[in-house]
Formats: structure tokens, C-alpha cells, sequence
């Protein structure tokens, strides 16, 4: 494995630590681990796979010496390179915008571009940090300069790597280039030195060790001719899935409004079963009713036949009311004084009385009366036990 496939290794093996340390964290190394995870996903696929979907990780490296131009490409993923032609510089097309254009193929044109230093170009140094520098590693190295290279911080370019983690502490390495040396290496490179995407070292074995030397502002970033397409897809992609999604929330909708009307018509029905039942029970207990208070008291006729019993042949009614359980008799009698005693052994009613004086009618010779009673609505004795106490 080459030197910069040592350096990402070091790279994920740090940023997985850090995670581990401070889970609060992840926000500032958010981006990072979403390459790695991208880039380890996407080592599963074939390399034909990788390359149509640009995961290759692909780059064109550009060698400068002595007036010629060596053309390297390199796959980040495995460390594999491979040179692709050497040119002499400057070539006849200098004054185009991309003198490679015509000599590269599309797909290689578009590969980011990056200048490859010799290692004899700069300073290398080994400092030993603490895990927690990997956040701000670049800004931590910058006040180490002065006291480890002889150039001060605004002489040179400058750049840092992780190289191995050791328990908390970082094995980091500290390459410096002077400001000028870099200057003049990118401005050799002529027209080509707007295209450069990042400025890299070589290590002892002359492949790269996988820095930037290069400041943000100086980058050159290509744009994917597919990221228009890229954002299109993604958005009809969401606008797909927000009409799945409300049109799901539509049909669960329309499925609870169909089964609240279908609870509301069962609930209605139930409601009018519930009434029904209730006026049948009301119906049943008022027949009931009717039934037990008629049962509970004596009827007409049965009073009728009892009065008919015992009143003496000397005796006639004029009137005979019942009003509730109150039974009134009018009438005329010779025994009219007697006629309590008859009456009151009776089991269809009680308390038999006599109401006001006797009048004597001359015309018959007879007392007029008036008795009055209580009906026995409960029936408490017996017909037979009335019978038998019944005076001769």
C-alpha cells in the first residue's frame, strides 16, 4: 500500500476515534465521514462501476521538469497509478484556455488536476499531537512552523497529515513548501495552473503522500456536467415521494371518513335499537303493571257477587260507586244497623262504616243508608277463611 493509501487509512481511523471521544462532535466532521462511508460503500462494486459513477476517485497528476510535462493518473482508492504520456513544455497550443483538451479524452479532461512536487521541493517533519487536534490539525500545525523549519509562517505553504493513531495521541507529519518554489512551479505550468484542483508532494517512493498545498481560494473546482441532472432527479425524487406521501395520508383519510360515516350509521342504528327496546320493555312493564294491580284488586263482578251474598233480601241499592279502592253504597234497608256486621267479613274489602244517620223513608218504611269501605287491593284473606267466619 502506498504512502497516501497509509495517510487515508490514518485519516478514518482518526475520524472514527474522535467520534468514539466526543459524540457531541459531529457536525464539524460530518462531510468526512460521509466520504469515507460513500467511498466504502462504493469499494464493493466493480471498478467499471465505480468509475461510471464517479467513485473511482480518480486525478490527473502533472509532473513539471525540465521543460516537459509528465502525465500520471492516479485511483486514490487502491493507490494504483499509472502514467499516461510525457509531453514537452511548453507545448504549440499554450495560448488555449486547456492545452490538454485536445490530447486527453473527455472523461480524463474532466478528472480533477493536481501538481505533483518533487520531494526535494520541501520540509518534512513529524509531531506527535493529541487526538483532539484532528478538528482544527491545520491551524494547530501553523504555530509549529517557526520552531521546526527555518522558514516563518507566511513564507511558505503548508500542509498536514495524519500518518498513525496511538491510543489518544496523533503521529501527524508537517509539510512545508517555501512560498516561492510553489509559486514558480504553478506559474511553469502556464494556462494550466487555473485548472489545478490541488498542489500534492511526492514521498521517498515518488508517488504522492496526500496533501494539499494548495490554499481554498486557489482551488479549482470542475463542475459535474450531471449536477443540474443530479439536483433535478433529486427533486423529482422528493416531489414523488411528498405526492406518495400525501396521497397515502388522502387515502387513509378517506378511509377513516368512510369508516367515522359507517360508525355513525351503526351507532344510529344501535341508538334507534336501543329506543325500540326500551319502549318494548316499557311497553312489557306496563302491561305488567296493569296485570299485577288488576290481580292485586278484587274486579267488579267479584264485587258485585260478594255484596249480592250478603246483603239481606230487605236491602236494595240505589247507587254503588267505586272510586279507586273506595267503595260507597246508597240504599234502603230494614236491617240497615246489621248491615256492617254482614259486611265486614268480607275479604274484598275492609273497615265497612256507616256514613251519616239513618233516615227513616215513610213511604217504604225502611232507613236510608250510606256505607262506605275500603277495597282489599293486596287480597290478604283468604275467600274460603271469609266464608267460614261468616254468621249464620
Amino acid at each position: 500500500m502506498t504512502a497516501a493509501a497509509d495517510n487515508q487509512a490514518g485519516l478514518a481511523k482518526a475520524f472514527m476515534h474522535r467520534l468514539g471521544l466526543s459524540g457531541s462532535r459531529v457536525r464539524p466532521g460530518f462531510s468526512g465521514f460521509w466520504s469515507w462511508w460513500l467511498h466504502a460503500l462504493a469499494s464493493w462494486l466493480p471498478q467499471r462501476m465505480r468509475m461510471l459513477f464517479g467513485l473511482a476517485r480518480e486525478r490527473l497528476v502533472l509532473l513539471y521538469s525540465d521543460h516537459s510535462l509528465q502525465l500520471r493518473l492516479e485511483r486514490g482508492d487502491g493507490g494504483e497509478s499509472r502514467d499516461m504520456a510525457q509531453l514537452p513544455w511548453p507545448t504549440a497550443d499554450e495560448g488555449r484556455d486547456d492545452p490538454l483538451a485536445n490530447l486527453l479524452t473527455r472523461r480524463t479532461a474532466d478528472l480533477p488536476r493536481w501538481l505533483l512536487l518533487p520531494a526535494s521541493a520541501g520540509l518534512r517533519r513529524r509531531l506527535t499531537l493529541p487526538v483532539a487536534a484532528i478538528d482544527r490539525l491545520r491551524d494547530v500545525v501553523a504555530f509549529e512552523i517557526d520552531r521546526q523549519t527555518p522558514f516563518a509562517v507566511t513564507d511558505v505553504h503548508y500542509d498536514a497529515r495524519v500518518v498513525t493513531l496511538r491510543g489518544d495521541q496523533l503521529d501527524t507529519e508537517l509539510v512545508v513548501v517555501p512560498r516561492a518554489t510553489l509559486d514558480a512551479a504553478i506559474q511553469a505550468l502556464g494556462p494550466l495552473a487555473d485548472t489545478l484542483a490541488g498542489v500534492d508532494m511526492a514521498g521517498d517512493d515518488g508517488h504522492a503522500i496526500g496533501i494539499n498545498l494548495l490554499a481554498g481560494t486557489q482551488r479549482h473546482r470542475r463542475m459535474d456536467p450531471w449536477r443540474r441532472w443530479n439536483w433535478a432527479f433529486i427533486a423529482i425524487a422528493f416531489l414523488a415521494v411528498a405526492v406518495g406521501m400525501w396521497q397515502m395520508l388522502t387515502n387513509r383519510r378517506d378511509v377513516a371518513d368512510a369508516f367515522a360515516g359507517e360508525t355513525a350509521a351503526r351507532a344510529q342504528q344501535a341508538r334507534a335499537v336501543a329506543i325500540d327496546k326500551r319502549q318494548l320493555v316499557d311497553t312489557v312493564e306496563g302491561m305488567q303493571f296493569l296485570h299485577a294491580t288488576r290481580a292485586a284488586r278484587p274486579t267488579t263482578v267479584e264485587v258485585l257477587d260478594e255484596l249480592s251474598r250478603r246483603l239481606p233480601d230487605s236491602t236494595y241499592l240505589e247507587k254503588l260507586s267505586i272510586e279507586g279502592d273506595q267503595l260507597m253504597l246508597i240504599g234502603q234497608s230494614s236491617e240497615a244497623s246489621a248491615l256492617i256486621g254482614k259486611l265486614e267479613a268480607s275479604s274484598l274489602w275492609r273497615s265497612p262504616a256507616l256514613t251519616g244517620a239513618l233516615q227513616p223513608d215513610p213511604r217504604t218504611g225502611r232507613d236510608r243508608f250510606t256505607l262506605t269501605a275500603q277495597l282489599a287491593i293486596n287480597g290478604a284473606t283468604d275467600k274460603d277463611t271469609g266464608n267460614a267466619s261468616r254468621q249464620p
